[in-house]
């Protein structure tokens, strides 16, 4: 079973942003920036290629929530919202996701492989008040 279904299905801990019935939204446990967090669906897709289209479409509406929320909420001056599919294109997880990574003016987001060490509670603690 891949790491986002055991996520799903309670059976390994998270930082758990935002939950309806179709996806969640957890805090990325490699920090490329600050609140980096990611849109997986509850039900297991592979990749864009594979999920219905009912699912990437709440799946993009609840990014876009997840946008305006981190931008706000940790004073971000934009966000990337991206989902790597299949490994040549950087898809570690073979379960469709989006990362959606708040923007900071000057961070060092783009040099490849750079992850940062945040306190994920402090985040989350911040997102949720």
């Amino acid at each position: 079973m891949c790491v986002f279904c055991k996520i799903v299905k309670g059976e390994l801990p998270t930082n758990l942003v935002y939950e309806d019935d179709v996806v969640m939204a957890i805090l990325d446990i490699s920090q490329a920036t600050k609140g980096h967090t990611l849109v997986i669906p509850k039900k297991h897709f592979v990749n864009i290629y594979d999920v219905d289209e009912d699912t990437v479409k709440h799946m993009i509406t609840v990014c876009k929530k997840m946008a305006i929320l981190l931008t706000d909420k940790l004073n971000a001056d934009g966000c990337n919202i991206v989902s790597n599919n299949n490994e040549p294109a950087g898809q570690a997880v073979n379960h469709i996701h989006f990362h959606v990574i708040p923007r900071y003016v000057g961070d060092d987001y783009y040099i490849r492989g750079q992850v940062h060490e945040y306190d994920l509670k402090e985040i989350l603690d911040t997102i949720k008040k």
